[in-house]
């Protein structure tokens, strides 16, 4: 789950343009901050689950970016492409907030478990 946004992160760092005017238009104020706030949040937060490193934090901050992402990007659009996207949103927060907490586990960097 956390590789999707290592990947999100990297292509937004390598099309900042692109995704700065999709940012503008789904009203995303300061689109070409924000790409480059967003793109390096997802990158570090997304590498850190998977090295299980602040695992419990950065599955936090990954969890609220989905709600907020799938409430406030994809639900107001309306469309059938949109909702399926609001949904795996929803189901990914799910995921990120499990490992809130449980932890990555005692193999990971943090050694913590539930």
């Amino acid at each position: 789950m956390a590789s999707l946004f290592v990947w999100d992160g990297i292509l937004g760092l390598r099309q900042r343009d692109a995704v700065a005017r999709y940012y503008e238009t789904v009203h995303i104020p300061e689109a070409g901050v924000m790409v480059w706030v967003v793109s390096v949040v997802l990158l570090v937060c997304g590498i850190a689950i998977i090295i299980g490193l602040k695992t419990r934090w950065a599955a936090a901050i990954l969890a609220a970016f989905c709600l907020i992402t799938a409430f406030a990007v994809h639900l107001p659009a309306g469309n059938d492409a949109n909702m399926m996207h609001f949904y795996k949103n929803l189901v990914m927060a799910g995921g990120f907030l499990y490992l809130v907490a449980y932890g990555a586990g005692r193999f990971s960097i943090d050694g913590e478990s539930g």
